[in-house]
Protein backbone atom coordinates (compact mmCIF):
# COMPACT_ATOMS: atom_id res chain seq x y z
CA UNK A 1 0.00 0.00 0.00
CA UNK A 2 2.81 2.33 0.63
CA UNK A 3 4.52 1.88 -2.64
CA UNK A 4 0.52 2.47 -4.66
CA UNK A 5 0.51 6.10 -2.23
CA UNK A 6 3.86 7.23 -3.08
CA UNK A 7 3.20 6.53 -6.70
CA UNK A 8 0.12 8.92 -6.64
CA UNK A 9 1.86 11.91 -4.49
CA UNK A 10 4.39 11.51 -7.33
CA UNK A 11 2.88 11.31 -10.03
CA UNK A 12 2.68 13.94 -12.56
CA UNK A 13 -0.05 16.66 -12.76
CA UNK A 14 -2.25 16.04 -15.84
CA UNK A 15 -2.84 18.93 -18.17
CA UNK A 16 -6.51 20.02 -18.72
CA UNK A 17 -7.05 17.70 -21.80
CA UNK A 18 -5.89 14.69 -20.02
CA UNK A 19 -8.23 15.08 -17.28
CA UNK A 20 -11.06 15.35 -19.66
CA UNK A 21 -10.06 12.94 -21.96
CA UNK A 22 -13.15 10.79 -21.05
CA UNK A 23 -15.21 13.06 -22.86
CA UNK A 24 -12.82 13.56 -25.99
CA UNK A 25 -12.82 9.19 -26.18
CA UNK A 26 -16.48 9.43 -25.40
CA UNK A 27 -16.87 11.71 -28.67
CA UNK A 28 -15.73 14.09 -30.64
CA UNK A 29 -15.28 16.80 -28.11
CA UNK A 30 -12.94 19.15 -29.27
CA UNK A 31 -10.66 21.66 -26.91
CA UNK A 32 -13.43 24.54 -27.17
CA UNK A 33 -15.84 22.03 -25.84
CA UNK A 34 -13.70 20.90 -23.03
CA UNK A 35 -12.93 24.18 -22.25
CA UNK A 36 -16.95 25.06 -21.64
CA UNK A 37 -17.22 22.10 -19.50
CA UNK A 38 -14.48 23.31 -16.92
CA UNK A 39 -16.21 27.07 -16.85
CA UNK A 40 -19.58 26.30 -16.79
CA UNK A 41 -21.60 28.19 -14.49
CA UNK A 42 -25.05 28.60 -13.19
CA UNK A 43 -27.38 30.89 -11.36
CA UNK A 44 -30.00 30.07 -8.86
CA UNK A 45 -33.21 31.46 -10.55
CA UNK A 46 -36.61 29.92 -9.81
CA UNK A 47 -37.23 29.34 -6.17
CA UNK A 48 -38.86 25.98 -5.22
CA UNK A 49 -42.42 28.00 -4.47
CA UNK A 50 -42.42 29.11 -8.22
CA UNK A 51 -41.47 25.84 -9.64
CA UNK A 52 -44.01 24.02 -8.01
CA UNK A 53 -46.76 27.39 -9.28
CA UNK A 54 -45.43 26.66 -12.69
CA UNK A 55 -45.76 23.33 -12.92
CA UNK A 56 -49.05 23.27 -10.93
CA UNK A 57 -50.62 26.11 -13.01
CA UNK A 58 -49.62 24.21 -16.33
CA UNK A 59 -51.43 21.52 -15.13
CA UNK A 60 -54.65 23.50 -13.88
CA UNK A 61 -54.66 25.28 -17.65
CA UNK A 62 -54.18 21.96 -19.42
CA UNK A 63 -57.87 20.61 -17.53
CA UNK A 64 -59.42 24.17 -17.94
CA UNK A 65 -58.59 24.21 -21.89
CA UNK A 66 -59.76 20.58 -22.30
CA UNK A 67 -62.49 21.29 -19.89
CA UNK A 68 -63.47 24.65 -21.27
CA UNK A 69 -63.69 23.37 -24.81
CA UNK A 70 -66.17 20.57 -23.76
CA UNK A 71 -68.43 23.05 -22.38
CA UNK A 72 -68.49 25.23 -25.06
CA UNK A 73 -69.25 22.29 -27.60
CA UNK A 74 -70.66 19.29 -25.53
CA UNK A 75 -70.01 15.71 -26.75
CA UNK A 76 -73.06 13.96 -27.70
CA UNK A 77 -73.57 12.56 -23.67
CA UNK A 78 -77.01 11.61 -24.69
CA UNK A 79 -75.56 8.81 -27.32
CA UNK A 80 -73.66 7.29 -23.62
CA UNK A 81 -76.83 6.45 -21.99
CA UNK A 82 -80.05 8.07 -21.03
CA UNK A 83 -80.17 11.10 -19.33
CA UNK A 84 -81.14 9.82 -15.81
CA UNK A 85 -78.16 7.34 -15.61
CA UNK A 86 -75.01 9.51 -16.36
CA UNK A 87 -73.54 12.62 -15.70
CA UNK A 88 -70.81 13.38 -18.02
CA UNK A 89 -71.62 16.82 -18.29
CA UNK A 90 -71.27 17.25 -14.61
CA UNK A 91 -68.17 15.83 -14.15
CA UNK A 92 -67.20 18.28 -16.56
CA UNK A 93 -67.80 21.05 -15.25
CA UNK A 94 -66.88 19.98 -11.60
CA UNK A 95 -62.87 19.46 -13.03
CA UNK A 96 -63.66 22.74 -14.60
CA UNK A 97 -64.83 24.48 -11.61
CA UNK A 98 -61.73 22.22 -9.59
CA UNK A 99 -59.26 23.57 -11.89
CA UNK A 100 -60.18 26.92 -11.68
CA UNK A 101 -60.11 27.02 -7.95
CA UNK A 102 -56.61 25.54 -8.09
CA UNK A 103 -55.69 28.40 -10.69
CA UNK A 104 -57.21 30.85 -8.55
CA UNK A 105 -55.37 29.99 -5.40
CA UNK A 106 -52.11 29.23 -6.49
CA UNK A 107 -52.15 32.97 -8.63
CA UNK A 108 -52.87 34.71 -5.50
CA UNK A 109 -50.08 32.30 -4.10
CA UNK A 110 -47.74 33.34 -6.65
CA UNK A 111 -48.45 36.96 -5.66
CA UNK A 112 -47.43 36.62 -2.46
CA UNK A 113 -43.93 34.71 -3.28
CA UNK A 114 -43.83 38.45 -5.50
CA UNK A 115 -43.24 40.21 -2.45
CA UNK A 116 -41.30 37.59 -0.10
CA UNK A 117 -39.06 35.95 -2.81
CA UNK A 118 -36.22 36.97 -4.68
CA UNK A 119 -35.78 39.69 -7.49
CA UNK A 120 -36.48 37.22 -10.03
CA UNK A 121 -39.72 35.97 -8.47
CA UNK A 122 -41.42 39.61 -9.17
CA UNK A 123 -40.29 40.35 -13.03
CA UNK A 124 -43.53 38.14 -14.22
CA UNK A 125 -46.09 40.72 -12.58
CA UNK A 126 -44.06 44.32 -14.43
CA UNK A 127 -42.74 45.64 -17.90
CA UNK A 128 -40.22 48.25 -17.08
CA UNK A 129 -41.41 50.51 -19.96
CA UNK A 130 -39.42 53.53 -19.51
CA UNK A 131 -35.90 51.60 -19.64
CA UNK A 132 -34.95 52.32 -22.95
CA UNK A 133 -32.35 49.56 -22.83
CA UNK A 134 -35.31 46.72 -22.25
CA UNK A 135 -37.12 47.80 -25.44
CA UNK A 136 -33.51 47.81 -27.13
CA UNK A 137 -33.39 44.16 -25.63
CA UNK A 138 -36.59 43.14 -26.91
CA UNK A 139 -36.13 44.45 -30.34
CA UNK A 140 -32.67 42.35 -30.49
CA UNK A 141 -34.84 38.71 -29.07
CA UNK A 142 -37.47 39.40 -31.83
CA UNK A 143 -34.83 39.50 -34.60
CA UNK A 144 -33.37 36.25 -32.42
CA UNK A 145 -36.52 34.53 -32.92
CA UNK A 146 -36.91 35.51 -36.65
CA UNK A 147 -33.13 34.05 -36.60
CA UNK A 148 -32.21 37.61 -37.94
CA UNK A 149 -29.20 37.67 -35.47
CA UNK A 150 -26.54 35.56 -35.97
CA UNK A 151 -25.92 34.96 -31.72
CA UNK A 152 -28.08 35.36 -28.65
CA UNK A 153 -27.53 36.97 -25.34
CA UNK A 154 -27.40 36.08 -22.54
CA UNK A 155 -30.18 36.29 -19.38
CA UNK A 156 -30.57 35.35 -15.91
CA UNK A 157 -34.16 35.63 -15.58
CA UNK A 158 -36.41 35.92 -18.45
CA UNK A 159 -35.33 37.47 -21.42
CA UNK A 160 -37.14 40.74 -22.70
CA UNK A 161 -39.68 39.44 -25.22
CA UNK A 162 -40.75 36.40 -22.97
CA UNK A 163 -41.03 38.76 -20.26
CA UNK A 164 -43.51 40.97 -21.91
CA UNK A 165 -45.22 37.54 -22.97
CA UNK A 166 -45.84 36.55 -19.17
CA UNK A 167 -46.83 39.67 -18.30
CA UNK A 168 -49.37 39.76 -20.96
CA UNK A 169 -50.61 36.56 -21.18
CA UNK A 170 -50.25 34.97 -17.76
CA UNK A 171 -50.26 37.87 -15.23
CA UNK A 172 -52.87 39.53 -17.27
CA UNK A 173 -54.62 36.98 -19.21
CA UNK A 174 -54.82 34.57 -15.61
CA UNK A 175 -56.42 37.81 -14.25
CA UNK A 176 -58.91 38.01 -17.30
CA UNK A 177 -60.09 34.50 -16.99
CA UNK A 178 -60.15 34.51 -13.20
CA UNK A 179 -62.88 37.31 -13.27
CA UNK A 180 -64.50 36.43 -16.39
CA UNK A 181 -64.43 32.66 -15.31
CA UNK A 182 -66.02 33.61 -11.87
CA UNK A 183 -68.25 35.45 -13.36
CA UNK A 184 -69.92 33.18 -14.86
CA UNK A 185 -69.86 30.75 -12.10
CA UNK A 186 -71.72 33.41 -10.03
CA UNK A 187 -74.17 33.50 -12.48
CA UNK A 188 -74.93 30.19 -12.14
CA UNK A 189 -74.59 29.84 -8.12
CA UNK A 190 -77.16 32.85 -8.02
CA UNK A 191 -77.53 36.06 -6.39
CA UNK A 192 -76.71 36.70 -3.32
CA UNK A 193 -73.75 34.21 -2.76
CA UNK A 194 -70.10 34.65 -2.18
CA UNK A 195 -69.02 35.00 -6.03
CA UNK A 196 -71.94 36.95 -6.72
CA UNK A 197 -70.98 40.01 -4.45
CA UNK A 198 -67.47 39.79 -5.78
CA UNK A 199 -68.14 39.26 -9.15
CA UNK A 200 -71.50 39.86 -10.37
CA UNK A 201 -70.94 42.92 -11.24
CA UNK A 202 -68.88 42.15 -14.20
CA UNK A 203 -72.37 40.73 -15.92
CA UNK A 204 -73.83 43.93 -14.77
CA UNK A 205 -70.79 45.33 -17.06
CA UNK A 206 -70.68 43.28 -19.71
CA UNK A 207 -74.62 43.52 -19.98
CA UNK A 208 -74.56 40.08 -21.63
CA UNK A 209 -74.27 36.58 -20.71
CA UNK A 210 -73.63 35.32 -23.97
CA UNK A 211 -70.95 37.93 -24.69
CA UNK A 212 -69.06 37.03 -21.26
CA UNK A 213 -69.11 33.41 -22.60
CA UNK A 214 -67.29 34.81 -25.57
CA UNK A 215 -64.79 36.59 -23.82
CA UNK A 216 -63.88 34.11 -21.66
CA UNK A 217 -63.89 31.56 -24.79
CA UNK A 218 -61.66 33.81 -26.76
CA UNK A 219 -59.54 34.10 -23.40
CA UNK A 220 -58.98 30.36 -23.63
CA UNK A 221 -58.04 30.71 -27.30
CA UNK A 222 -55.41 33.50 -26.49
CA UNK A 223 -53.45 31.03 -23.53
CA UNK A 224 -53.78 27.70 -25.49
CA UNK A 225 -51.29 29.95 -28.54
CA UNK A 226 -49.30 31.13 -26.08
CA UNK A 227 -48.86 28.01 -24.21
CA UNK A 228 -48.16 26.14 -27.59
CA UNK A 229 -45.25 29.67 -28.69
CA UNK A 230 -44.06 28.94 -25.34
CA UNK A 231 -43.39 25.42 -25.19
CA UNK A 232 -41.80 25.82 -28.55
CA UNK A 233 -39.57 29.12 -27.85
CA UNK A 234 -38.81 26.90 -24.52
CA UNK A 235 -37.21 24.20 -26.52
CA UNK A 236 -35.56 26.21 -29.19
CA UNK A 237 -33.71 28.28 -26.72
CA UNK A 238 -32.79 24.95 -24.89
CA UNK A 239 -31.16 24.27 -28.43
CA UNK A 240 -29.60 27.28 -29.60
CA UNK A 241 -29.73 29.62 -26.62
CA UNK A 242 -26.70 30.49 -24.13
CA UNK A 243 -28.44 29.28 -21.43
CA UNK A 244 -30.52 26.55 -19.92
CA UNK A 245 -34.37 26.77 -20.03
CA UNK A 246 -36.59 23.63 -19.14
CA UNK A 247 -34.27 22.34 -17.36
CA UNK A 248 -34.04 25.47 -15.21
CA UNK A 249 -37.56 24.91 -14.23
CA UNK A 250 -37.39 21.93 -12.70
CA UNK A 251 -33.88 22.37 -11.01
CA UNK A 252 -34.22 26.41 -10.45
CA UNK A 253 -30.51 26.98 -11.63
CA UNK A 254 -29.70 28.73 -14.93
CA UNK A 255 -27.13 27.45 -16.80
CA UNK A 256 -24.80 28.78 -18.74
CA UNK A 257 -22.86 27.32 -21.88
CA UNK A 258 -20.05 30.24 -21.71
CA UNK A 259 -18.37 32.69 -19.87
CA UNK A 260 -18.89 35.87 -21.87
CA UNK A 261 -21.21 37.67 -19.83
CA UNK A 262 -22.77 39.73 -23.18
Amino acid sequence: MKGVSDERINAPVRGPDEIFEASRLTGDATREDLESIRRRTSVYVYEAPVRVWHWVNALAITILVVTGYLIGSPPPSMEIAEATDQFVMGYIRFAHFAAGVVMSVGFFGRIYWAFVGNRHAWQMFYIPVFNKRYWKEFVFELRWYFFLEEEPKKYIGHNPLAHAAMFTFITLGITFMMITGWALYAEGAGQGGVTDSLFGWVLGYVQNSQRLHTLHHLGMWSIVIFAIIHIYAAIREDVMSRQSMVSTMISGHRTFKDDRIE
